[in-house]
């Protein structure tokens, strides 16, 4: 038997199936835009602890549930605990974001990394998760998530975050085996990592390929597509009784929505620049789409927000497969109560899309 699940329109929406409403969550709905969430990391001193301590992982990522009316929880934790836990001594410097001390960028240094093992390098994000899971007490879904492979990598040949990507593409063109070398290993991690927190409760993953629209159309397909493909096939399609569902989110991957498909995940997650109606009409019933309101429509006026959160559920249209996010994950400077207010109309507004369900 599953365990209990009191609201279950998360899974129900991911797999198109009928609901009430639309679902909504945020990408990182638990952050620096709560002033609860800022108390907890002035507490734990800096932000790798609060990553690698499951009781304030658990603390924050329940923080958002606890304030607004949301269909999912997402772990608190953070895309680089991979290449972390493959020893390139990580750390974030306040201003200019994560650093990598020990950056890769050739064949040898990518030959010397191996693949972390979830439950022993990773432990402490597993801890987190069945901790957040018995705290939930089936109140909503946990999602648990992994950065893409290019992602990555981005990042670890970069050595940190990257305007221009220069080092990495530089890489691509010059020794193009190394860089799929690189891919493989992480790909073969990503996997790993999320059938361990599948195993340690989550019940939605997503995979944040945050970086594959900085490509080409056919590098994005060599490079970012077919090694996240190769993750999803590797996964389970169920645990506890019940299916777990994949949304794969490429930021500025708009225009390859119909290759994304063949993906095998059960959703894709837009930015802002998509017309989800469009989307909608490109993929048609094949998968579930998440999105897509601009995060900076949460710097308007309630009233505003109410009529951005209308335009992207008239676009979508009638009938279930759709999610209710952003485009992009919350910026810190929005005012808990402009959240507060989209997700009051998500709520007040959607119904009507689902009558007859």
């Amino acid at each position: 038997m599953p365990s209990r699940l009191d609201n279950d329109l998360m899974l129900r929406a991911l797999l198109r199936e009928p609901v009430e409403r639309t679902p909504v969550w945020m990408m990182r709905q638990a952050g620096r835009y709560l002033p609860e969430y800022r108390e907890v990391r002035a507490r734990a001193g800096d932000f790798m602890t609060l990553c690698t301590t499951p009781e304030y992982a658990c603390e924050v990522t329940l923080q958002p549930l606890d304030r607004f009316p949301l269909d999912a929880a997402i772990l608190f934790s953070d895309i680089l605990t991979i290449p972390d836990a493959m020893g390139l001594g990580l750390s974030f410097v306040h201003g200019e974001g994560p650093q990598f001390e020990r950056p890769v960028r050739d064949a040898r240094s990518i030959q010397r990394l191996g693949v972390p093992d979830p439950e022993d390098d990773l432990g402490y994000v597993m801890d987190a998760v069945r901790l957040i899971r018995s705290e939930l007490d089936g109140r909503v879904p946990l999602i648990g998530f992994a950065g893409s492979p290019w992602t990555l990598a981005t990042y670890m040949v970069e050595g940190g975050s990257s305007r221009t990507f220069s080092r990495i593409k530089a890489l691509r063109y010059e020794d193009p085996v190394a860089l799929h070398m690189l891919l493989t290993v992480l790909a073969e991690s990503v996997a790993a990592y999320l059938k361990a927190q599948i195993e340690a409760g989550a019940q939605i993953v997503q995979i944040f390929d945050t970086w594959g629209g900085v490509l080409t159309p056919s590098d994005y397909r060599e490079f970012s597509l077919d090694y996240m493909t190769h993750i999803i096939e590797a996964l389970p399609e169920s645990n506890d009784g019940r299916p777990v569902p994949v949304i794969l989110f490429t930021k500025g991957g708009g225009a390859w929505l119909e290759t994304m498909v063949g993906s095998g995940a059960d959703c894709l997650g837009l930015d802002w620049t998509v017309d989800i109606g469009d989307a909608r009409d490109r993929v048609g019933d094949r998968v579930a789409l998440q999105g897509n309101l601009d995060p900076a429509a949460l710097l308007a006026h309630p009233e505003h927000i109410r009529e951005a959160v209308a335009g992207v559920l008239a676009s979508f249209g009638q009938g279930s497969g759709h999610v209710f996010n952003l485009g992009h994950g919350i910026t810190p400077e929005v005012p808990p109560e402009h959240a507060a207010a989209m997700i009051e109309a998500v709520h007040a507004l959607s119904p009507s899309y689902h009558e007859g369900s």
